[in-house]
């Protein structure tokens, strides 16, 4: 098998933007899936579910070939502590996507049809935010080959400046959604409502972690 750092070239960089873009590939996926979820068709929910948990499996095989690539001893343009810390948020992206995807398989989650919206707004949301992640994370050679320095950084530094606002965002639609659940959990199995506030929860540390890359980018930058 070709290894990504031979693909790449010798720079990490390459790789760690590849992984990024798979991570990302694997949250797109929870559009399609609430809506298949929302539409009670369970033989495409299982369809995405399944396209999710490969993605995240191809996500975790990059993952690993590059913490067993990376030199331990040549110098890097980056740290290899700061690279292995920005791999490991990366990659919480990708699995929080599998388990969302999960527990709401496993449970055959019903979404009531008051949240929809609210709730497919939340998920856009957060995807965004990844989307967001993937873009500045897209930057880092450039970063690299510039020696953080020049307007280059002055475009991350917006790039970030946006996913913080994203992230924001998400929390704000987070709060909404939690209020509308609020007002229904009386009328609802109370085992249904842990698992959708859980869910909730869950989108929300997606979005974090996606908004962690850009903290870990800053302070890449600022070393």
């Amino acid at each position: 098998m070709t290894s990504l750092m031979n693909l790449f070239g010798r720079s990490p960089i390459g790789p760690m933007q590849h992984h990024m873009e798979q991570a990302h590939k694997c949250a797109e996926q929870l559009l399609p899936f609430f809506q298949a979820v929302l539409a009670k068709d369970w033989d495409l929910v299982i369809s995405v579910r399944a396209q999710i948990s490969q993605l995240e499996d191809e996500a975790d095989g990059t993952k690993r070939e590059i913490r067993q690539s990376l030199p331990k001893s040549l110098f890097l343009a980056v740290p290899r502590t700061d690279l292995l810390e920005l791999l490991t948020i990366q990659d919480r992206i990708a699995n929080k996507t599998k388990d969302i995807s999960g527990i709401m398989l496993g449970r055959k989650m019903e979404i009531p049809e008051s949240m929809a919206q609210g709730l497919l707004n939340y998920v856009q949301s957060a995807i965004d935010t990844s989307a967001q992640a993937k873009i500045a994370m897209n930057e880092l050679d450039e970063l690299v080959e510039t020696g953080f320095g020049g307007r280059e950084i002055t475009l991350v530094d917006k790039m970030i400046s946006t996913l913080d606002e994203l992230e924001h965002k998400t929390d704000e639609i987070q709060i909404k959604v939690r209020a509308e659940l609020f007002a229904l959990e009386a009328n609802l199995p109370p085992v249904n409502v842990m698992f959708l506030y859980k869910v909730i929860d869950l989108i929300g540390e997606l979005a974090d972690y996606a908004e962690r890359v850009g903290s870990r980018l800053q302070y890449i930058i600022a070393r």
